[in-house]
């Protein structure tokens, strides 16, 4: 079982459920809302792809025997078109390899039925906490990739180069300019990617994967 984190308060957040089983459906809404979760539930995979989810950190509880699509391969279709819910599974019908299956995939956790109330309440705020690190982490590279885009054609060189540990010279050379040039590109390139330090421009460079192997 995962370590569960200590949900914020202040983070609105949606735990989906799908399940083809009404009693459970209803029975799982009851237990989530319980605690405060706010939950929508669906009897199909194909239910859960009509909607548009809001954009606040979420978490999906899935049966594996739907109609039409098994979890595990609603699971795999998720991942094909990059919609990133972190996913417990419930299942009455579960062993070893379907559950190593769904685990390797990403899968938060996989609970046979019928399992501890508390153990599905640990699962959705670990993925819930899982989700909301991911969209934080989005929302940075984002805003660094607007200001990588800000730079010029030049000043994103000399950012590739600078973060690959040349020194100036070296980079006058690679780039055919003087050093005092390089100077202003790196200032220019320090102030508006915001970096506050080498250290710091460096991460930025490594979170865009804009960093070239040192010549």
């Amino acid at each position: 079982m995962p370590t569960t984190p200590k949900q914020p308060s202040n983070i609105e957040s949606l735990v989906f459920v799908i399940d083809d089983d009404e009693a459970v459906r209803d029975s799982l809404k009851s237990l989530l809302r319980s605690v405060g979760l706010k939950v929508e539930a669906f009897g199909s995979a194909a239910e859960f792809l009509a909607i548009k989810p809001p954009n606040v950190p979420s978490c999906l509880v899935l049966d594996v025997r739907l109609p039409g699509v098994s979890g595990l391969d609603f699971q795999d279709e998720l991942a094909k078109a990059d919609i990133q819910v972190p996913i417990i599974f419930i299942t009455g019908h579960g062993d070893i390899p379907m559950t190593v299956k769904a685990m390797k995939a990403g899968a938060v956790e996989f609970l046979p039925k019928p399992f501890r109330d508390q153990d599905l309440l640990d699962a959705v705020w670990v993925g819930i906490d899982r989700d909301r690190v991911r969209r934080e982490s989005d929302s940075s590279t984002s805003k660094l990739r607007t200001s990588f885009e800000s730079l010029t054609a030049r000043e994103q060189q000399v950012i590739a180069l600078v973060t690959s540990g040349l020194m100036n010279k070296q980079i006058a050379a690679e780039i055919g300019v003087s050093e005092i040039t390089v100077k202003v590109h790196r200032g220019n390139v320090m102030r508006k990617m915001g970096a506050k330090s080498l250290a710091d421009l460096v991460r930025m460079a490594d979170a865009l994967n804009i960093r070239r192997n040192k010549l």
